[in-house]
């Protein structure tokens, strides 16, 4: 078991007078002994499961306030997310590849390329009502690759249907898509494209296309979440919150380099879990989290 250290920080005043963070709320500082966190997800018991990128591991952090290690050797898996079976659904892009990883860790690979070619680096994900998985693609120069070019010039987004037998894309137009999220109805996703510091909304389709590109903010994302008012969490420089307008309501200062994702856990989904370069944070909110 891991040593976990509660360490409290102020939030801003423009983000502790918002409606969505909890009256007294300060951040607090789980533990900061990772080399790059990375790929929060919550289990359906609200327990956390996150990435340490480069040390290719994934972590747990229960209800319980127990840290521990969930799996070694995982592929160097980035964006997480769970389905509806208790699977816990990974971008590993040290084969560009889609895992799933079932609760005693067996491991499945759902998607290993696009039409024979290798994938530039699955980074993250979003999972519709219907299980369908919606993931970006953008191109990172791995260490650890071999290659030193991409396979697949556009940086798309694509959509692994139901029946985890096709991929099509549905997004190619973006320069570098990253962070992902979508409504709970499965009608809308939102993609943030960090190489043109944009984020954009979409209508998604009946057969899992998408529709109706629209500007939400100006403002690239690397992870991103929603809650049940339908507020957007933007991450890169601490968290960045816009109302389901595109109107920014909050920002939450992280005292690290670099934000990179971000979900909702614990029991009853009100506390904000942000992984952010060293460290794992919480921060309890008002509002609560929704899939």
């Amino acid at each position: 078991m891991a040593v976990v250290m509660m360490l409290f920080f102020s939030v801003s005043l423009r983000a502790q007078n918002s409606s969505i963070i909890a009256k007294g709320a300060k951040l607090k500082l789980i533990s900061n002994q990772f080399s790059f966190t990375e790929g929060p997800s919550c289990d359906q018991k609200g327990n956390i499961f996150f990435t340490d990128q480069p040390n290719n591991q994934i972590w747990e952090y229960s209800v319980k306030g127990k840290l521990s290690m969930f799996m070694d050797s995982c592929g160097r898996s980035n964006g997480t997310y769970f389905d509806r079976e208790g699977n816990l659904i990974t971008c590993a892009d040290k084969k560009d590849q889609l895992w799933s990883i079932s609760p005693d860790k067996k491991v499945t690979i759902l998607v290993n390329n696009f039409e024979g070619h290798r994938l530039n680096g699955p980074n993250d994900l979003w999972i519709d009502p219907k299980g369908g998985i919606y993931f970006t693609d953008p191109y990172y120069q791995r260490p650890y690759w071999k290659r030193t070019k991409k396979d697949i010039q556009l940086e798309r987004v694509y959509y692994l249907t139901p029946d985890k037998k096709h991929v099509m894309i549905v997004c190619n137009d973006l320069v570098k898509p990253n962070g992902i999220i979508g409504t709970p109805d499965g009608k809308m996703l939102y993609v943030a494209d960090i190489g043109d510091s944009k984020t954009y909304s979409y209508n998604i389709n009946p057969d899992g296309t998408l529709s109706n590109k629209t500007l939400f903010a100006k403002m690239g994302s690397d992870g991103m979440t929603i809650d049940n008012k339908g507020n957007i969490y933007i991450t890169g420089d601490g968290v960045t919150v816009f109302d389901k307008t595109g109107k920014q309501i909050a920002h939450i200062p992280i005292d690290q380099k670099w934000t990179a994702n971000i979900t909702f856990g614990g029991r009853n989904r009100h506390t904000l879990f942000i992984t952010a370069s060293h460290g794992l944070y919480s921060l309890e909110m008002k509002v609560k989290g929704v899939r």
